[in-house]
């Protein structure tokens, strides 16, 4: 059964937000919470698919909720909306490990869109979004894109280079295949890649072989 958070300090916002997934996402459960202490105890207490957040709220900022999440809960995804633009907040949200960002004023079906995409174990990211994360994790004078992976991101990116699925890799690293997903989503927005092809292409023009 699909289980969605909605966090948003906003009644009405949250039930608008509830009223369009609900017509599309047929038997969804719905959580909701008006700011950044009942989010955090929502998802410590209860299994969630997707957590819709709204980076302004009282308390602690969407950031630091998003933060602890990205931490302590790696499988679940988390969508960043909110009333400033893409450029300005959705790179930085990408960083921190959402799976997908949406402007507030974007239309319901893009809602709909970005929330099946995250419940099917993919990342809602615009094309030029992923242009300005390749950019940013290579800029000149920093380090290349796959150095800045974490250790479980590195570990999914060699197994993967050598060919493994995704349950493999979960049966290989003990985790679930869900989590490996989310580690597989989280790399190839880093490097700036949208498949295995690119992933490919990319370690073939870094020197990153996947070995035996």
């Amino acid at each position: 059964m699909t289980r969605i958070l909605l966090a948003d300090d906003h009644a009405m916002l949250r039930a608008g937000l509830k009223g369009i997934l609900a017509e599309e996402i047929a038997g969804a459960i719905f959580g909701e919470a008006g700011n950044a202490a009942d989010t955090l105890a929502l998802v410590r207490r209860e299994p969630w698919d997707v957590l819709v957040l709204d980076v302004n709220m009282p308390g602690r900022n969407g950031f630091e909720v998003l933060a602890e999440v990205a931490g302590d809960h790696p499988d679940l995804s988390v969508l960043v909306l909110s009333s400033t633009e893409e450029s300005q907040i959705g790179l930085r949200a990408i960083k921190a490990g959402a799976a997908g960002f949406l402007n507030k004023q974007a239309a319901p079906e893009r809602l709909v869109e970005a929330v099946k995409t995250l419940l099917g174990g993919g990342r809602f990211i615009t094309p030029a979004l992923a242009a300005r994360l390749a950019a940013e994790f290579q800029r000149t004078g920093s380090r290349l894109a796959h150095e800045l992976l974490s250790e479980r991101e590195l570990q999914v990116l060699q197994l993967t280079l050598r060919g493994r699925s995704v349950k493999e890799i979960a049966v290989e690293l003990s985790l679930s295949a869900k989590t490996i997903s989310t580690f597989r989503g989280r790399l190839f927005a880093k490097l700036g890649v949208r498949n295995d092809v690119e992933l490919a292409r990319y370690a073939q023009e870094h020197g990153l072989g996947g070995g035996p």
